[in-house]
């Protein structure tokens, strides 16, 4: 059997992505050594960014495997070493596109990102397990997904993704997103804190560095979709978020009752003050399937119980369309289930554990209608220049 040479060992390499940074180990540099011996022993070194890289494991699997499916490869002999000062310097440089200056990349002019953030009136609504729950049925669509915690007080989202006891790799002063099992990356501030019962009392401007800080200082890499929670109400990080992300556009979450809507319609015309879009409602716990009753033949319940009442998301759509000029459709209607509550406990969101529940079902259609929408113009640099021929 004839041994595999180089070029076919740097090709199976080149397959292997680093899974914080998603790109080929061998564009990050992180192959520093590579020998292949007579008898088809290929032994080679690879260097994690810091030290107890909490996915070696994960590079190990793939680097054996990538190799093993070489012809002429009889075994794997693989080192894992750390990176010096001077190589974590380079692979930052790599990051940043030779940028010094680090800044937000979705208010770049020509970012294709598409930026979503969830907001609400009022806490309660179900405004987290909404947006995790549209971001991995944004992910099964084979988007590649984002999603920022940026609830600095309330901040649920990595518990509810599963990954709630996971800290972000750092590579000097720039933080790489906690990937999930679901293919979405994500960052919280919870992340970021020494310890999970620790309480965060910060107030405006703090605030405000730590979203920014969550924009700019992580490599979110090359995303189709970036979704926001945002913290219930019209406070600090809604202004915030209008100011650095001016392109974003909003989604409101309400539930049913009357209190629930007149405060929603608050959320939405916040956010047309900060010259965003409000590109639909959402009624979370809309209703409760009898469960007494057999669904009918289209798999809708027989008989559905209005526990908080009825027509909030309606009177938010209209009102706010009515405001704005434009019209603000209701997304969809949120059934109230265990399997919705139990998978954000679980960390396993009912999108992915119970795909055929009328819940899952619903918030699948959410997230192929705002990610089947074209991207909106509002907050992007048209490079257009005024002319003084008149």
């Amino acid at each position: 059997m004839t041994s595999p040479n180089r070029e076919q060992i740097d090709a199976a390499l080149a397959t292997v992505q680093d899974p914080e940074i998603k790109r080929p180990i061998t564009e990050l540099g992180m192959v520093d050594t590579v020998e292949i011996t007579d008898s088809g022993l290929v032994r080679l070194t690879v260097l994690l960014t810091v030290a107890g890289c909490p996915l070696k494991d994960t590079i190990t699997r793939d680097v054996n495997a990538a190799l093993h499916r070489v012809e002429g490869v009889t075994d794997v002999d693989l080192t894992l070493g750390v990176m010096t000062a001077e190589q974590r310097a380079g692979l930052k440089e790599i990051l940043q596109g030779g940028q010094a200056q680090r800044e937000i990349p979705f208010s770049q002019p020509g970012n294709l990102t598409k930026v979503f953030a969830i907001a609400s009136g009022k806490g309660g609504v179900g405004k987290s397990s909404v947006t995790v729950n549209l971001a991995i049925a944004m992910a099964q669509q084979g988007l590649k997904v984002g999603v920022l915690d940026a609830d600095i007080y309330g901040h649920s989202v990595p518990a509810m993704l599963g990954v709630a006891d996971a800290r972000p790799t750092q590579v000097d002063d720039l933080i790489m997103p906690v990937p999930t099992p679901s293919g979405v990356s994500v960052i919280s501030i919870g992340m970021l804190k020494p310890r999970r019962d620790q309480v965060v009392a910060w107030r405006g401007p703090m605030l405000d560095r730590a979203l920014v800080q969550m924009l700019s200082d992580v490599f979110w890499g090359d995303l189709d979709v970036l979704l926001l929670d945002l913290p219930p109400g019209t406070g600090d990080v809604a202004i915030s978020l209008g100011q650095h992300l001016p392109g974003a556009e909003v989604v409101v979450v309400t539930t049913p009752q009357e209190a629930a809507a007149e405060v929603a319609e608050r959320a939405g015309t916040m956010a047309s003050m900060m010259h965003q879009r409000v590109v639909g409602v959402i009624e979370n716990m809309s209703y409760l399937a009898c469960p007494h009753c057999e669904p009918g033949p289209d798999g809708q319940p027989g008989h559905k119980l209005d526990i908080f009442g009825s027509g909030g998301g309606d009177r938010v759509a209209e009102t706010l369309g009515q405001r704005f000029g434009y019209d603000v459709p209701v997304l969809g209607r949120i059934p109230i289930e265990v399997s919705l509550r139990e998978g954000g406990d679980v960390g396993k969101p009912v999108v992915e554990s119970d795909p055929s529940a009328p819940s899952a079902r619903e918030l699948s259609s959410i997230a192929a209608q705002l990610t089947g929408r074209g991207r909106g113009l509002a907050g992007m640099q048209l490079g257009l220049t005024p002319s003084n021929r008149f």
